[in-house]
């Protein structure tokens, strides 16, 4: 369990450093049981090529100096602007275009995985539909 939090606290602060840079939508999930191929997932979508771009390095950064220097042990999409895919081990991020069909494909496999709550500050300002709006 303390390898599953640590992923969760880094993940917060991967979600804050997407937030921070106004992405549309941030999600996380804790996909230990479904998937098995990591403890979580944060998914972060951006409205544009070059906003991909910027959120993912963002990030990437933040986990460096916020994480115990935290870095990626792989790296994809960087040349592209469709999406990022950063892969650190015991959780990967994914940033994309929000227009991007791997983003719906992607986000159908990770629906059942129940979502981590990421306490973000400044949360206020564009709800999605999708998020809790039904509550």
């Amino acid at each position: 369990m303390p390898a599953l939090q640590d992923s969760i606290d880094a993940i917060r602060i991967a979600a804050a450093a997407a937030d921070r840079m106004k992405t549309t939508d941030i999600v996380a999930f804790d996909v230990t049981e479904p998937l098995a191929i990591t403890d979580a997932m944060l998914i972060a979508s951006a409205s544009n090529e070059r906003q991909v771009l910027a959120v993912a390095e963002e990030i990437e950064k933040d986990l460096y100096l916020k994480a115990g220097k935290r870095q990626p042990r792989s790296r994809e999409g960087l040349t592209e602007g469709q999406w990022v895919l950063l892969d650190y081990g015991d959780f990967v991020i994914h940033v994309m275009h929000q227009e991007s069909r791997e983003y719906y494909r992607l986000e159908r496999l990770w629906k059942d995985c129940p979502s981590i709550d990421l306490q973000l500050e400044h949360a206020e300002g564009e709800q999605e539909p999708t998020a809790s709006s039904e509550a």
